[in-house]
Formats: C-alpha cells, structure tokens, sequence
C-alpha cells in the first residue's frame, strides 16, 4: 500500500489532542486516509464524513492539488491536504 502525506487542518488538532498536522499513512484511496485517522483518533472520521458516506459539505480534500472524493485513488507519495471550506460575500 502507497504511503502518502495527510495535511490537516488546526481546527481539527484542537479537537482531537495529540494530533499532528502533517503526517504519513499508508492508504490507496481517500476512504482508507479517512480509516487511518479514525484508527489514530477516534471519532475524526466523523467530524470529516456524513453518514451517506461522502466528505462533509463544508470541508474539502485535495490530492495533488485536485479536488478529491471518498473513492478517489491514491499513489505512493501523494498529498493529501484537508482544508475547511472558505466561503464569502
């Protein structure tokens, strides 16, 4: 399994002590990145994905600088950047 690097955002450290903003898994889709977060800090998966299960409406997940969903693939060495999204007016 590819190992890939996972950006996360500081809102998400604050609710989940101990976790870092940057680090590697080993995942081939999104899905599994949204597994092994779960396994390191319980409860993450719930704060990133909905029920249906999609990523949640108001965060966004790139990989390699492209917008990506649950099933998106992953190769060995990809970023994985989770970011709240930003909206205005």
């Amino acid at each position: 399994m590819p190992e890939v690097t996972v950006l996360l955002p500081s809102v998400l450290l604050r609710l989940f002590p101990g976790a870092s903003r940057e680090l590697a898994l080993q995942a081939s889709s999104v899905a599994e990145v949204m597994d092994g977060l779960e396994a390191r800090w319980p409860g993450m998966r719930d704060r990133l994905c909905d029920s249906t299960p999609a990523i949640r409406r108001h965060l966004n997940v790139f990989v390699d600088g492209e917008r990506a969903k649950l099933e998106t693939p992953l190769a060995a060495g990809a970023e994985v950047i989770v970011m709240t999204a930003v909206s205005g007016g």
